[in-house]
């Protein structure tokens, strides 16, 4: 039953996560209303298109994981009494997935990109692609940092559902 618990923690862990997404992509379309509003230079004017697409990705991200946590979490404690142990079977399966996923993803291409978008901004004297750079890192920063909190999350999800399976 303490597994059900801790399962039902983490997907609403999962959820909050999910409405963070959705708020750093409505601060992004903000930031570009603003800049299509009150951007008078170049480079602010250079920043719209960007920052839009960026908070557009985000909102969808965010509603996406949002819907499919919730959806998860309804049907969390009767695929439990189920069958509990295929339930544990198939999280340990699940959850090694996903942090192999944040290895591999998160954590190795996010910041090889940020590097080649760093690179980019001081060689390219083009408003539009330094603007492109500059919302790129923004973006998987923002990216970084939620996913790292989620690696955590389901690292001691997967502590306990390791534990608990023996």
């Amino acid at each position: 039953m303490e597994l059900l618990k801790f399962a039902i923690e983490w997907t609403k862990d999962e959820i909050f996560s999910s409405k963070i997404f959705i708020l750093f992509g409505i601060l992004f379309i903000s930031a570009s209303i603003g800049f299509w509003q009150l951007g008078k230079t170049e480079i602010a004017k250079a920043f719209i298109y960007p920052t839009l697409v960026s908070g557009i990705l985000l909102l969808m991200a965010g509603f996406g994981f949002y819907f499919s946590n919730k959806s998860r979490l309804s049907n969390i404690e009767s695929n439990y009494s189920g069958n509990p142990s295929a339930f544990i079977e198939s999280e340990i399966v699940k959850t090694e997935k996903i942090m192999n996923s944040y290895e591999n993803i998160a954590f190795k291409i996010f910041p090889a990109i940020i590097a080649i978008a760093a690179f980019l901004i001081i060689s390219t004297d083009k408003a539009i692609w330094r603007a492109i750079c500059i919302t790129v890192i923004a973006f998987l920063t923002v990216l970084l940092v939620l996913d790292i909190n989620a690696n955590a999350r389901i690292k001691n999800y997967h502590k306990e559902l390791k534990q608990i399976k023996k």
